[in-house]
């Protein structure tokens, strides 16, 4: 997986991090190395501190004499073997004329080591004991870097998690029914796999014997199962967790979803976000400001008082505008917020769009597939005198067994929900008019208008009043016989989202207004807006002109967030401010959407946009910080209140910017504490 383009090798760029072409345990690697740098320098640099004169006289006590080789002999070895990294990728940086963060902190290193190697070894009287400080600003630098490789490392372990969900092999069913074990790449197209209880689906495809629920957790980020029956889609990588299922294959290696979902999250990590963009040019400028500030600092220091005062001042601003606190403020953010995402099955395709996604106030929901399940569902159910309501979905279920038409496995799931379908014989289909068997010894039969006119019967004037206000809301409406008496009648419809409720609800309570659009007609609209609460809709909207209505609350001046799931919502998806493409989608909708929901849950919005708030809080705070922290303290350094007699100690500014590194990578830390779990139904 494509991830970066070289430009150091083996070096750390000025994110922070290593920029090279490799799969994803790439950050896991680096974090190791600079893991092991940071111990071995720190143990290295004990001792230093210890043997500093400086910090001596700060906590009050004698070092011995014995110990004066450790801060020289000690410091070279940290300064060498801990400040490789930053010096190979000063040269990096250099090469390509791009000088920032590495060039800035391997100058800041490399003056201090030269400065206390002349002091060490008397030359020119110089009285510059920066051994400790140059121990504690490496063993600073490494720990920022690993703080910073691990969570990137983190992010990227969310592919290695994606890649283990697959089986080793697949049990494949042949056409004399055996079962045989292949391994995965021997899997194609068409074949037909056994899951059994408690195994993963090898590949993406459709159930085709069988009922089992399903845990999808791993790629949805929804912790309930789901009960898939013949007929569903399945994922590779989710769970039958209690029974076995036989599944056709559609879809193999790059074509499956987790492939897709793979190379989403590989594409998240690699974006430039714009809040990033901001902290590289910052890390630049800084690169300037201290060379011209230390500059500066020299030359006015040797005017107003002597050549050591002058390399002190200088030195001191040059170790304090080491921007390294800079250089970790974004990238931290985005590599643990781009975790949290794919681990709650946000999978973020533009790090733009979900920055973007804090100033959304207009959310436009498309209906079917999104607000709805996107297939017919029973919705109401009236018996006529002497029969229940039971007993009339049981027998149109039994009539309706052996048809494949979705309205029969609607009625089919919502009777088994229900108790005992009996059996059913002589099972026909009546062209463009229903179905018909026999059960019990009697003919029942299921249809619509045409079936009743063609057998001459109307319905009860009790049922005609219900099914009357049905077919106003755009429901289907259909007629359970016996014997050619109307038994009741069974409403069906787009089933709504349960989800998409509390959704619509969330969101409007957060001053989102939420729109829904729609090719259905307008009253079947109405009735499914009305349900579900939003605030406006779109009907009769033809999927050529979806972007159209994007465009349309743009220019009342809304931030659009369009979220769909189809081919004909692409446009619009492309259209908006941020596109959310919700479930499995299809792949021009993904294409489309900046932020892939991999969960059909349009709960997911809220989720989306809870982690762009505080993800951007935490950048602002962090570059506040870091910046804020460069600008006060390279002047106090530089020596500007010198006049009133203050001077910033080369030690206090030393450990002022250890700090500053170590604040901005636990406020970082601290964004792992959002919770992006579902809103309560």
């Amino acid at each position: 997986m494509d991830q970066h383009t070289s430009r150091a090798h083996e070096a750390p760029t000025e994110h922070g991090g290593h920029e090279g072409h490799g799969g994803h345990g790439e950050h896991g690697d680096h974090a190791a190395v600079f893991r092991d740098r940071f111990w071995l320098s720190l143990v290295l640099s004990v001792p230093v501190v210890f043997a500093s004169h400086m910090v001596a006289d700060m906590f009050g006590y004698h070092a011995p004499g014995w110990s004066a080789w450790m801060p020289p002999v000690l410091g070279t070895v940290v300064f060498f073997y801990g400040g490789w990294p930053f010096l190979t990728g000063a040269v990096g940086e250099l090469r390509s004329r791009r000088p920032g963060m590495m060039t800035l902190v391997a100058l800041a290193i490399t003056v201090a080591f030269v400065a206390s190697l002349l002091t060490t070894l008397g030359v020119a009287g110089l009285d510059l004991d920066f051994w400790w400080e140059l121990a504690l600003l490496v063993v600073i630098m490494l720990l920022g870097h690993w703080l910073e490789m691990r969570a990137l490392g983190q992010a990227s372990g969310a592919l290695q998690a994606l890649a283990e969900l697959l089986p080793d092999e697949a049990e494949v069913v042949g056409d004399d029914g055996d079962v045989r074990s292949v391994p995965l790449a021997e899997l194609g197209v068409g074949d037909t796999v056994l899951v059994r209880s408690g195994g993963r689906v090898p590949a993406d495809g459709r159930v085709v014997e069988g009922s089992a629920e399903l845990d999808e957790s791993m790629v949805t980020g929804e912790s309930r199962t789901v009960q898939r029956t013949a007929g569903d889609k399945v994922v590779a990588g989710t769970v039958a967790t209690d029974s076995a299922i036989r599944v056709t294959v559609e879809a193999v290696g790059e074509d499956t979803a987790l492939a897709g979902i793979q190379r989403l999250v590989a594409d998240a990590q690699s974006s430039h976000s714009r809040a990033q963009a901001l902290a590289d040019r910052a890390a630049a400028m800084l690169f300037w400001f201290a060379l011209v500030v230390g500059a500066i600092t020299f030359g006015v220091w040797l005017i107003i008082d002597n050549a050591t005062t002058a390399v002190e001042r200088s030195v001191t601003v040059l170790v304090i505008a080491c921007p390294h606190a800079l250089g970790l403020a974004i990238p931290l953010v985005i590599a643990i917020s781009t975790s949290l995402a794919a681990r709650a099955g946000i999978l973020v395709k533009d790090r733009l769009a979900l920055e973007r996604m804090r100033t959304v106030d207009a959310v436009l929901f498309d209906k079917t597939g999104t607000l709805t399940v996107g297939r017919p569902a029973v919705t109401d159910v009236a018996a006529a005198d002497g029969t229940t309501e039971d007993e009339v979905l049981a027998l149109a279920a039994a009539a309706e067994r052996d048809s494949e038409h979705p309205l029969a496995t609607a009625i089919a799931t919502a009777a088994t929900r229900r108790g005992e379908v009996p059996r059913a014989e002589a099972f026909h289909s009546l062209t463009g008019r229903g179905v018909a068997a026999t059960v019990g010894g009697r003919e029942v039969a299921v249809g619509g208008p045409a079936l009743l006119r063609e057998r001459g019967v109307r319905p009860p004037e009790e049922l005609e009043g219900r099914t009357a206000e049905w077919a106003a809301t755009g429901a289907a409406v259909l007629h359970v016989l016996r014997d050619d008496r109307v038994l009741g009648a069974i409403g069906l419809a787009d089933e709504v989202r349960a989800e998409s409720k509390v959704a619509v609800r969330e969101l409007r309570d957060r001053g989102v207004r939420v729109v829904m659009i729609t090719g259905d007609a307008r009253n079947v609209a109405e009735s499914v807006g009305k349900e579900v609460g939003v605030d406006e809709v779109f009907a009769e909207v033809l999927p050529a002109d979806k972007d159209k209505s994007v465009t349309e609350l743009q220019e009342r001046g809304h931030t659009v967030a369009m979220v769909g799931d189809g081919v004909n919502d692409a446009p619009a998806l492309a259209r908006a401010d941020v596109g959310l493409a919700i479930g499995a989608g299809t792949d021009v909708a993904i294409e489309s959407a900046g932020v892939v929901l991999a969960s059909d849950d349009p709960r997911g919005v809220l989720a989306t946009r809870r982690l762009s708030v505080a993800g951007y809080r935490k950048m602002v705070q962090n570059l506040a910080w870091a910046t804020g922290y460069n600008l006060l303290a390279v002047p106090l350094a530089a020596g500007v209140l010198a006049p009133i007699g203050f001077v910033l100690p080369p030690a206090v500014g030393a450990v002022a910017m250890s700090l500053s590194t170590v604040i901005v990578a636990l406020n970082a830390q601290l964004l792992r504490g959002v919770d992006l779990r579902p809103e309560d139904m």
